[in-house]
């Protein structure tokens, strides 16, 4: 087994060996300094390995309660280890914190192996499941011992001794490039500035974006002001700069980052990434790695995840074409006399979208001041589902930015711990995310409640405005917001099937059907004011909203089938790659482009949800989501938007349920039937 560099030495200056004295006990951020992560995980391993030697050693025959409840319930100290350090990791890192991941990673890599791959253990978890019919195991257990096992076989428990030394390799191996490859993004993004001092250049921008790049510039010491790749900037300046060549000149650095040669390219992190995945899938058994994922999908295979894909292809592309055509009539009529490019999208899109309906962000944003919003959002959660928020002030947070609040029920009673921090800073990875710093579970007949937390980038408030955030920006808090509905309503006995451990094309659907609500009078009336005047936000603007819901969505969702086509793509190969990564992309993605194709720009080296995150073959899950999520919001539609007795069966038939039972079993106790795609159709309007 790899070792750590350095001696631990248990002591009680560092906070992981000892009782939180904290509200719910939640981790004391303050007195956790970098250096106490390398010996807490030290002796959070050996901890475990003890507890797994007991297993191993009990003289008695193996059974559900001292084998699998006993596996269960092992390692808690190396998750208390985890997961402050890994969700710090993403959004509060340092290069302490980065230095001990490229440490730690193969060190956790080959723990996780010798546990995985432990003969001894393996035949324990295979003695009981071989008795799983006779066993007289709850629902719940029957998941848990199937998902044990299954985490022994898929891992390789099953291989040669001699494939199982390969497997250590190449399992240690690609947790350090993984590891690498997101922080390469991080960095990359984190380089690159452009001061502007020349005011007329920035044309176009909204004041409030103005006022951000220059809080950018004086933050450097710098006058003017000063872009950035995150996508506070990108976003707005791609939307509103009238100025083309910055639009041009930003999109390609945007577009280009860690792929033009340097320490942060991620081209050969790529081949060896998705190589060595292949690798460990037909060491297992399998063709392809999305065969080796898929297994455990709603899914189940290619030709399913290929069929939905290319249904939603044919479905959406002509009406892509049309709305393209409108677009570059839009444009011509207005003076561009040139083909659309992709740093010309979003602006004329925007332009033509105020026009026909006469509505944009800066129109909206008023009426979304985060601090209203936040009220919003939780607010529906009190009306769909009886929960309240207060925030403790007691409760220690990582960055005076986050806030904590105590999650309450209908009755009272403690749920969860919500932490909520919303805006970029440089220490924190690019998009939006809903993690957990502990996970639910029973301790007995005592219910252990769970830490939560939803992390995003909105645009911060200025010298001079409060935090306005866009429409998009709210349905991204009520995406999130949905994920951590999943993890803080959950009410499981096993954590490893609490919340939203669930199959990657089913954890979308508490997120996405969230979304919903966003456009929703009912909803809007609650919360949306004029940050200056107070004022109601109008009934007509509402009516503008929902009205433009649909404006240019199928080009959205050609977007969406694109990263899910090349993500197929990456993962389906079945010999080892060898070739260009760029044209090999624009390869997998040429069916969904309706604009010029740009032999100079990638995605691939910066996709960190399949090359650093949790979605290797399993981005089609956001669109295989959005098919259930449009038709379980059907039944809120028909029913009322705030229907309790509806919002009553989503809550006990999915968000409690966690991973306890296949998802379509719990979908269909909500629904009655299985889903179709004719709700997302109707929704988007091409039905």
């Amino acid at each position: 087994m790899t070792a750590l560099t350095f001696a631990a030495t248990v002591s009680a200056g560092n906070p992981f060996f000892e009782t939180f004295k904290t509200p719910h006990q939640t981790f004391p951020f303050s007195e956790i300094k970098s250096e106490h992560y390398l010996p807490a995980f030290e002796e959070a391993i050996k901890q475990h390995n003890k507890e797994v030697d007991a297993i191993i050693n009990n003289p008695q025959a193996p059974t559900f309660d001292n084998t699998i409840v006993a596996l269960e319930n092992s390692g808690k100290m190396l998750n208390k280890v985890s997961a402050p350090f890994y969700n710090l990791l993403s959004s509060e890192t340092s290069d302490e914190l980065q230095k001990i991941a490229e440490q730690i990673s193969p060190v956790m890599s080959e723990h996780s192996n010798s546990v995985r791959l432990n003969e001894k253990l393996f035949a324990r978890v295979k003695a009981v499941y071989e008795q799983k019919d006779k066993l007289n195991l709850n629902t719940e257990q029957k998941m848990l011992l199937k998902e044990s096992y299954d985490g022994f076989a898929d891992n390789g428990a099953n291989l040669s001794e001699a494939d199982k030394v390969t497997y250590r390799q190449l399992t240690k191996d690609i947790s350090l490039l993984t590891l690498v490859y997101g922080q390469n993004v991080l960095k990359e993004t984190n380089k690159y500035s452009m001061l502007i001092t020349n005011k007329s250049l920035l044309s176009g921008l909204p004041n409030d974006v103005m006022d951000m790049l220059a809080g950018n510039a004086k933050k450097a010491g710098k006058a003017g002001w000063l872009l950035n790749l995150k996508a506070t900037t990108t976003v707005p300046v791609m939307k509103y700069a009238d100025n083309r060549d910055l639009r041009r000149e930003l999109y390609l650095a945007n577009s280009t980052k860690c792929m033009l040669g340097g320490e942060f390219d991620n081209r050969e992190n790529i081949k060896k990434i998705v190589n060595i995945r292949l690798q460990i899938a037909n060491l297992l058994g399998h063709k392809s790695f999305a065969d080796y994922e898929l297994v455990h999908r709603m899914a189940e295979n290619k030709k399913n995840v290929y069929d939905l894909l290319n249904k939603l292809l044919v479905a959406y592309k002509p009406t892509a074409e049309k709305e393209l055509a409108e677009v570059q009539a839009y444009a011509d009529n207005n003076g561009a006399y040139f083909k659309l490019q992709a740093w010309d999208w979003a602006y004329y899109s925007e332009k033509l979208k105020n026009e026909k309906y006469a509505v944009n962000d800066e129109m909206t944003k008023p009426y979304f001041e985060l601090e209203h919003v936040k009220k919003g959002v939780f607010g529906l959660a009190t009306r769909l589902y009886g929960i309240k928020f207060t925030k403790n002030p007691s409760i220690p947070v990582y960055n005076p930015e986050v806030d904590a609040y105590d999650v309450t029920d209908e009755n009272g009673k403690f749920l969860s711990v919500l932490y909520t921090d919303f805006h970029p800073r440089d220490g924190k990875r690019a998009g939006a995310w809903m993690s957990e710093f502990k996970g639910q579970h029973m301790i007995g007949k005592t219910d252990s409640r769970p830490h939560v937390t939803i992390v995003m980038n909105f645009t911060r408030p200025t010298s001079t405005k409060p935090a306005l955030l866009t429409f998009d920006e709210l349905t991204t808090f009520l995406h999130e917001f949905g994920h951590s509905l999943h993890g803080m309503l959950t009410k499981c006995t096993y954590e490893s099937l609490s919340g939203t451990n669930v199959y990657r094309d089913f954890v979308e659907l508490p997120s996405q059907v969230m979304e919903n609500w966003g456009s929703e009078k009912e909803f809007l009336d609650g919360f949306a004011v004029n940050y200056l005047t107070n004022e109601k936000i109008p009934a007509e603007l509402i009516e503008k909203i929902k009205a433009s819901e649909n404006f240019n969505n199928a080009n959205l969702c050609l977007r969406q089938l694109s990263f899910g086509y090349l993500d197929m793509a990456w993962h389906s190969i079945e010999k080892p790659f060898e070739g260009d990564v760029i044209a090999y992309e624009k390869e997998a993605m040429e069916s969904t482009q309706i604009l010029p194709v740009i032999s100079t720009v990638g995605l691939s080296p910066t996709f960190s949800h399949i090359f650093s995150g949790g979605y290797a073959a399993g981005y089609y899950s956001y669109k295989w989501a959005e098919v259930l999520d449009a038709d379980a919001f059907s039944v809120f539609v028909k029913n009322g938007i705030f229907n309790k007795k509806i919002a009553a069966s989503f809550r006990e038939n999915i968000l409690m349920r966690g991973g306890t039972e296949h998802p379509m079993t719990l979908y269909k106790r909500f629904r009655g039937q299985e889903p179709t795609i004719d709700a997302l159709l109707k929704r988007n309007g091409i039905k």
